[in-house]
């Protein structure tokens, strides 16, 4: 049980690691857009991290802890322009306020996650020093 227990925090550990990666894509995808909201014909930049997870952990049902992980850590972030907007007069398809709430989310999200994988760190921390004076 013991060692079940420990692959399943490693499949958590890779899930977290790589949500992280994702919020930081996202955060320098939003950043570029608020830099950019000025620009003529700037189209603003998505990226989705979510889906690639969901298929990852959906393709890998079944499978080994290892395998698991691996799909994880090799799943897609997907960085695209959005074409699906209605774009001002000069092209450029960027919504301030959109942008300013996209980047408030991904910040309370991304502080999630890393308190997650911080608790994580700490219970394992508990258990390694557990007794040590």
């Amino acid at each position: 049980k013991a060692g079940k227990a420990m692959i399943r925090t490693g499949e958590t550990y890779h899930l977290l690691k790589r949500s992280l990666e994702g919020t930081v894509k996202r955060q320098d995808a939003i950043a570029s857009n608020i830099a950019n909201a000025a620009t003529r014909g700037y189209q603003a930049n998505r990226v989705d991290f979510e889906t690639g997870l969901r298929e990852a952990m959906e393709r890998s049902r079944g499978e080994s802890p290892e395998r698991r992980a691996e799909a994880i850590r090799n799943s897609r972030i997907l960085e695209e322009k959005d074409t699906s907007t209605a774009m001002n007069n000069d092209g450029n398809n960027v919504d301030l306020d959109q942008e300013m709430s996209n980047l408030a989310a991904n910040q309370i999200f991304h502080q999630t996650l890393i308190q997650q994988i911080n608790t994580r760190f700490q219970m394992l921390r508990s258990v390694i020093f557990d007794g040590r004076g």
